[in-house]
């Protein structure tokens, strides 16, 4: 029993200290559909701190009351941070929406019309600025296959080959 909340209280400290500079970025290509399907997880915090730093505009991603504002801003700044070219070409994600999960933010993004993924050039940006010990790991599943990478700041690009 005492393990346990000192697990707890480990947990919380954490939480807390968030020593972790951390995004998740997952990319599934959705052959039945042809679309891209690409979901950016990130620390709440961060991505409204990072939001102020670029457009000098404070955000609450939390509140209702904010959702359109969120939405452009998200749509915004995501877009100018991540950037996908699939079998050389060069795409623009579409923006789907948001949630929030505890302290992380979800964004959706797709792209349509993807009938194959062969090779897929990215450049990732998002939080650098933050900390110099940023990180964003993907996650991209195509043709049954998933792989993954950490771009570790400085580095904002890398290639799968599927």
């Amino acid at each position: 029993m005492l393990l346990v909340g000192w697990n707890t209280f480990f947990a919380a400290l954490f939480t807390l200290m968030h020593p972790f500079f951390v995004s998740v970025i997952d990319i599934n290509h959705n052959e039945k559909e042809a679309t891209l399907e690409i979901s950016v997880r990130s620390f709440t915090n961060d991505l409204e701190k990072m939001i102020a730093a670029e457009t000098k505009t404070t955000i609450d991603l939390s509140q209702a009351s904010q959702k359109n504002k969120a939405d452009a801003l998200l749509k915004a700044y995501l877009t100018k941070r991540i950037s996908l070219s699939i079998n050389g070409a060069k795409y623009n994600l579409e923006y789907v929406g948001f949630e929030i999960q505890k302290e992380s933010t979800w964004t959706y993004f797709e792209i349509k019309n993807i009938k194959q993924l062969n090779q897929l050039n990215v450049f990732c940006e998002v939080l650098f600025g933050i900390n110099d010990q940023q990180i964003n790991i993907f996650h991209v599943n195509a043709k049954g296959i998933r792989k993954s990478y950490e771009l570790i700041y400085p580095k904002n690009t890398t290639q799968f080959n599927f």
